[in-house]
């Protein structure tokens, strides 16, 4: 026996075969598992990443705000490219913990679920699910340093990437109370530029003003000079935030909607207000955790909607015993709402906290909307009366949309052999290298058509300026044939029924004029693709083509320049190449040239327009193009489609709030928002064709 234990441990391993043993497990310790899985705690090293950083710290001293320690929170941007967070609540314990041995400081620093909202009665309710939060702000940091005033005394310690520099001490004796963290994030870890975007925090600091009534909230920036601040304080809460929200907008009610109540130990607060627009406006929040997935909250306040305007519908004989009931859908066009709960132990889906998980807190807030709801209803008839009928509109306009989606989606099965007739398609059938190019005008459409590359590269002419969208419910918008015949084009169909694997073209390219007409049409088409395809272009699949302004000729020498900085160099280095191709000619009757007598056209020359279209320039021609269809088949391909050549600008949208503001006011029906928008950026319009 013993020999063949031998045999057995002198037995070769098999090549290739890698060795799977006790020295092959990896045991992280500390915060080594957050610098190893950052996107794990904070969703992404990106931009998004990196404002997650502020936030998980702001929650702690919002935790602490919400269990009424604190009153003022301050967040400083510094010209160390450092972020400092304030408040004035009761300081992260500094004395021994009894399990870790260490200062509780250091411990909730420095240990993943370390805190105080795991158990006993520090916190009835808080941000923090994981306890993870102001721990992995450490580990993502290259440096930072927490300053803690409580029970008469300062005290100090600072890290690196997570780990402690020395002990948590003593800095001398205050009378105040409160935490500060200040922290400079990690560059290693990051794959953008540590830089924070004010506006964002300004945003975030607002929100949470809302959501925290009587709790201050400042943002200091003070890498400008003079520093900038802003300070939000609000006793409104959640009717304050929906007037916000709705400030653009034409209310239907007089009264905004508010309920607060707390049912099962859990805190309910929400208000809604009905507008005159057809788009919706829902936020939700958990223990002021902005929840942008929704969650149980949010289905229990839809429901209680639903339910309840069905029932007073049915009740004033707005509905007839034959008529089905209104959906959630019509409840929620024109609705601006908020919904926040407050609860002692929040389950949120995943670290980043996007949807609330508690099957309670559907519960509570349908029980809290419910009541509420009915009480208004009843206390405010014209108010019910208006919310109803725009229902009901929206309830009519569905079931046209129906009907017309319904045709447009047969059709396009139908018309899988033979799609829209003015769609020159290409050839292949793979999606990833297809190209689809909607161009202004039957004239630049011809030319496209005749110049494309006819494997990979479809055209489909634009007649006209499409439908506003921003004005238009969807039946109305499929009405429309050119909006028709893309949706058929892209194959992906639309509303509930869209199905973003089935698009036929990864490039969906916007090709317009380069003038004020273009410019309007693009912006048609981009209002199309947000408010209806906006899956397109979070995947990245819409494009805007950039073709030339200028057409510059020196000899043989042709340039296509995109604005007129470029084409003053162009015109300057060519003239350069033509002189240095003339030689020591060139030269020569440079310095032959005397004192007062004109420089020699050919070489050098003067700048001088003559208008639009063809002029000359001292041996320079310059052509000037207000339009697609001025180029020939071939200029067009060379320019604006050959993927060689060609400039795209790939649309993106950074800050959703922002982009559907901007829609509102640019697209929308109210008249006075543009004008204040024209108004304000009239002196920054370049190029303007009147």
């Amino acid at each position: 026996m013993p020999k063949r234990k031998e045999q057995e441990k002198e037995k070769p391993k098999k090549e290739g075969v890698p060795s799977y043993s006790a020295k092959d497990i990896y045991v992280l310790e500390g915060l080594e598992p957050v610098r190893k899985r950052p996107g794990m705690y904070i969703g992404s090293t990106g931009t998004d990443g990196l404002h997650h950083l502020v936030w998980e710290v702001v929650d702690n001293s919002i935790d602490e705000a919400m269990g009424g320690y604190a009153k003022t929170i301050t967040v400083e941007l510094l010209p160390s490219g450092e972020v400092a967070v304030t408040d004035d609540g009761r300081g992260i314990p500094v004395e021994t913990h009894h399990q870790t041995k260490k200062s509780a400081l250091e411990t909730v620093m420095t240990t993943l679920h370390a805190g105080g909202k795991f158990g006993g009665e520090s916190y009835k309710v808080s941000g923090g699910l994981h306890g993870v939060g102001v721990s992995v702000v450490n580990a993502l940091s290259k440096y930072l340093r927490v300053e803690v005033w409580r029970d008469g005394g300062a005290y100090m310690q600072e890290y690196e990437r997570g780990k402690p520099k020395a002990k948590v001490k003593k800095i001398g004796t205050s009378s105040a109370h409160g935490t500060r963290v200040v922290f400079s994030p990690d560059p290693t870890v990051f794959t953008t530029t540590l830089e924070f975007n004010e506006k964002r925090i300004l945003d975030h600091l607002r929100q949470q003003a809302y959501l925290t009534k009587g709790v201050r909230m400042n943002i200091l920036d003070r890498r400008s000079s003079p520093p900038k601040f802003h300070g939000f304080y609000f006793e409104g809460g959640l009717s304050s935030f929906v007037k916000f929200l709705a400030h653009d907008e034409k209310p239907l009610q007089e009264e905004i909607f508010h309920a607060h109540k707390e049912h099962q130990h859990m805190e309910v607060e929400t208000a809604f207000l009905y507008t005159e627009d057809i788009e919706t406006k829902e936020l939700s929040f958990a223990n002021n955790i902005y929840t942008p997935d929704g969650g149980m909250h949010l289905t229990g306040f839809r429901s209680a909607l639903t339910r309840s305007v069905n029932a007073y519908a049915r009740a004033e004989g707005y509905l007839k015993e034959k008529d089905e009931n209104l959906t959630s859908d019509d409840m929620r066009e024109g609705l601006v709402a908020v919904v926040s709960v407050r609860l002692h132990e929040p389950q949120f889906e995943g670290q980043t906290k996007a949807r609330l998980g508690n099957p309670e807190a559907r519960t509570a807030t349908e029980s809290v909307v419910n009541d509420a709801l009915k009480e208004f209803l009843e206390k405010h008839p014209q108010e019910a009366r208006r919310i109803v009928e725009k229902v009901l509109l929206a309830a009519k306009a569905r079931m046209a949309a129906k009907a017309a989606k319904d045709t447009v989606l047969r059709k396009g099965a139908l018309e899988g052999l033979t799609l829209p007739g003015k769609l020159s398609d290409c050839s292949s059938k793979k999606a990833e290298e297809s190209e689809l190019f909607l161009v202004e005008g039957d004239s630049a459409g011809g030319s496209a058509k005749a110049g494309r590359d006819r494997r990979t590269q479809a055209i489909l002419p634009v007649k006209g300026k499409i439908l506003n969208v921003e004005k238009a419910r969807l039946d109305k918008m499929l009405a429309n044939q050119e909006i028709r015949s893309l949706v058929i084009a892209m194959g992906t169909a639309i509303s509930e029924n869209f199905d973003l694997s089935k698009i036929r073209y990864h490039k969906i390219v916007l090709m317009s004029d380069a003038d004020v007409d273009g410019a309007h049409i693009r912006t048609l088409f981009l209002t199309l693709f947000y408010r209806y395809f906006p899956q397109i272009i979070d995947a990245g699949y819409l494009y805007i083509a950039q073709p030339p302004l200028y057409r510059v000729q020196i000899g043989k020498q042709i340039r296509y320049v995109y604005d007129d900085a470029a084409k003053d160099v162009a015109i300057a280095e060519m003239r350069k190449a033509t002189l240095l191709r003339q030689g020591s000619g060139g030269q020569a009757s440079e310095k032959k040239r005397g004192k007062g007598e004109k420089e020699d056209d050919a070489e050098v020359g003067s700048v001088q327009e003559t208008g639009e279209g063809e002029g000359k320039i001292a041996g320079v021609t310059i052509q000037r193009y207000k339009g697609l269809g001025e180029m020939s088949a071939e200029q067009l391909w060379d320019t604006t489609m050959n993927p060689e050549t060609r400039i795209l600008k790939q649309v993106t949208v950074d800050d959703a709030d922002e982009a559907n503001r901007l829609f509102n006011i640019l697209m929308g029906d109210s008249v006075e928002p543009r004008k204040q928008f024209i108004q304000a950026h009239a002196a920054t319009v370049q190029n303007l064709d009147v």
